[in-house]
């Protein structure tokens, strides 16, 4: 199956062809798969070489001047490393591009910590107005990305990850998607998360919502879900634990609510390893996530019997 980063190029290019607002800035990475599209519009695929804050920088210049500008690295380059940047070039001048992320939280065991982000989505909260997609299949990371680079002047982060969940769902960049329904807590699944939620919730009395946008939270599709399902909220996000937990308190801020931010740990783990040891230290395995969510929401009877 491709990855979500083989359909990044692709769709883009097309929308290279279709939109001449749209550009793209890139920093080395991912530079191949942009090779024909710089031959054909060589005014509009720019590469500034390993220069993040460059990136950042030359795109802000072109929003500026009206085009789209969609930026590409990995996630530790293009949100933390130019922070700076991201916060003043973009957000403080009132202009907007597409940040798309590759690598997410450790997609690259192997390149170490300089190269996994974490903390990304986190850090992006401590600013104003962006628009968060974090897709858990490559058919929705198709999706979100024509809806991100069609979003008027907004700013948008797309992740992309390796990892991904085995089937796609309709996602619509806005609202959470309603998987399984129960009462005895909400389970939120938060992209490439969704599958093992999936196994880790099987015969549990929970409602499973899928988010594979973040920012905006949706708060008025949880508080539906927790009308029927209790107050009881655990989150999974695919990046720094508790990242989106302020998020369900606003939602739920005038009932009584207990919420679980499960995610990626602050520990940095010093071995290499693989992408599946890395899920199963985090606690983001099926299994592990069994152990957290029940003991939590206290949901480890079985479904009621329907014969």
């Amino acid at each position: 199956m491709d990855t979500m980063r083989d359909r990044f190029a692709p769709v883009v290019t097309r929308l290279l062809d279709e939109d001449p607002r749209v550009a793209v800035v890139l920093a080395e990475i991912g530079a191949d798969g942009f090779a024909e599209a710089r031959r054909r519009h060589p005014d509009r695929v720019v590469n500034v070489g390993i220069r993040e804050q460059l990136l950042v920088g030359a795109a802000a210049g072109m929003a500026l001047t009206g085009l789209r500008p969609v930026v590409h690295t990995f996630a530790s380059f293009l949100v933390e490393r130019p922070f700076e940047q991201v916060k003043l070039d973009l957000g403080h001048q009132g202009v907007g591009a597409v940040l798309v992320s590759a690598a997410a939280s450790f997609d690259w065991p192997a390149g170490g910590y300089t190269h996994m982000a974490p903390g990304d989505v986190a850090l992006l909260d401590t600013l104003d107005g962006w628009t968060v997609h974090v897709p858990g299949h490559p058919d929705e990371a198709g999706t979100l990305l024509r809806q991100a680079v069609a979003a008027g002047d907004d700013k948008v982060y797309v992740r992309l990850s390796t990892q991904s969940n085995a089937r796609g769902l309709p996602v619509d960049g806005q609202r959470f998607v309603t998987v399984r329904e129960g009462r005895s807590g909400t389970v939120v699944a938060v992209g490439t998360t969704l599958d093992a939620v999936l196994d880790a919730t099987e015969g549990l009395d929970v409602t499973v919502l899928y988010a594979a946008t973040v920012r905006p939270f949706d708060g008025a599709g949880l508080r539906r879900a927790t009308e029927a399902a209790g107050t009881d909220v655990v989150l999974v996000e695919p990046y720094l634990a508790g990242t989106s937990t302020a998020a369900v308190n606003d939602a739920l801020a005038d009932v009584p609510h207990r919420v679980l931010g499960l995610g990626v740990g602050r520990a940095e783990l010093r071995r290499y390893g693989r992408v599946d040891e890395h899920v199963a230290a985090h606690g983001l395995d099926a299994r592990s996530l069994r152990a957290r969510i029940t003991g939590f929401v206290g949901a480890g009877r079985p479904l009621p019997s329907r014969a």
